[in-house]
Parts: structure tokens; C-alpha cells; sequence
């Protein structure tokens, strides 16, 4: 199950999130979302648990928690359509 860990502080990075989500299980990929330009991040980034059970537990116990003085958003993430063709 992929997730959406939203609302994170900006100084979070790829290991901080790991861990914060590894406590409930096993994760396949940990990617916090970043400025192309600046190399900063975008206060969202997306988890991929194997486990359906671990990921549920995950949003369950994380959906609300303040962390760096943030209330996270955790949900699970949405499929991205496909991209219209630009003209």
C-alpha cells in the first residue's frame, strides 16, 4: 500500500520519515517530495509498506500526531491518472 504522509516540517528528510513509519513495519520505498530548484522539501512525501495490515496501522497511529510542531496528514496515497497531453 502506498501512502501520503502530508504536513511534514521542512527539515524532514527521507530517514527521518523512514523510521517514523518503520515502527509499524516493513517499508519497500521512502521518498520525501523536494523543490527541484532549491533541494528543499515540499512538506509531503510518499511510503510504500508491502503490508496492508502495518500500513493501516501506520495511518491509524500517525493521522493526527504532531511532529515538529505539525499535525501529520496520513492517508493512503491516491493513483496519479494518466497525464493529458500538453499542446
Amino acid at each position: 500500500m502506498k501512502l501520503y504522509v502530508g504536513n511534514l516540517s521542512k527539515t524532514t528528510n527521507d530517514a527521518q520519515l523512514n523510521e517514523m513509519m518503520s515502527a509499524f513495519g516493513k517499508t519497500e520505498s521512502v521518498a520525501v517530495v523536494t523543490d527541484r530548484d532549491t533541494g528543499e522539501s515540499r512538506g509531503f512525501g510518499f511510503v510504500e509498506m508491502p503490508n496492508d495490515a502495518e500500513a493501516n496501522a501506520a495511518m491509524a497511529a500517525l493521522h493526527g500526531k504532531e511532529v515538529d510542531g505539525r499535525a501529520l496528514k496520513v492517508n493512503e496515497a491516491k493513483s496519479k491518472g494518466p497525464t493529458p497531453a500538453r499542446t
